[in-house]
C-alpha cells in the first residue's frame, strides 16, 4: 500500500492551524542586479590561483607595492602572462598601476579587498 505525501501545511490546516512561514523576513537591503553584475566582474578577477597569488604578493611587499620584475619569478609565468593578469586586477580596481621608466609598479588600492566582501557581510 502507497502512502499519500502529506505536506506540513497541508497538516497543519487539517489540524486547523495557520501555515508556517518558511523563511524570516530580510534584516537588511540585499544588493540590487546592476550591483550584483559589477560585484560578480570583481569576484571573477580574483576567481583565478595566479591574479589571488599576485594581489597576496604585492599586499605583502614594502608599501604594498611591487615591481612587475619581482612578480614573474614566484608565480614561475613569463613577463606577458604576468602583465596580461595584473592588467584584470587593475581594470577591476584591486591594483593601481605606475610607470617609472620601463618599468610598471602596482599597488594595491586601499579598500579593495575590503569592498569586494562589504556586499556579503552582515551587518
Amino acid at each position: 500500500m502507497e502512502l499519500p505525501l502529506v505536506s506540513s501545511d497541508t497538516a497543519e490546516a487539517a489540524a486547523g492551524a495557520a501555515p508556517a512561514a518558511c523563511c524570516g523576513p530580510l534584516t537588511r537591503e540585499t544588493i540590487t542586479a546592476s550591483d550584483a553584475d559589477v560585484f560578480a566582474r570583481k569576484l571573477k578577477a580574483l576567481a583565478d590561483p595566479v591574479r589571488l597569488r599576485l594581489v597576496s604578493i604585492v599586499a605583502a611587499s614594502e608599501g604594498q607595492e611591487a615591481c612587475v620584475c619581482d612578480l614573474t619569478e614566484p608565480v614561475g609565468l613569463s613577463q606577458p602572462t604576468v602583465s596580461h593578469h595584473l592588467k584584470i586586477l587593475t581594470e577591476a580596481g584591486f591594483l593601481s598601476r605606475t610607470k617609472r621608466g620601463t618599468w610598471a609598479y602596482f599597488r594595491l588600492v586601499p579598500g579593495a579587498l575590503e569592498a569586494v566582501a562589504a556586499p556579503l557581510v552582515t551587518v
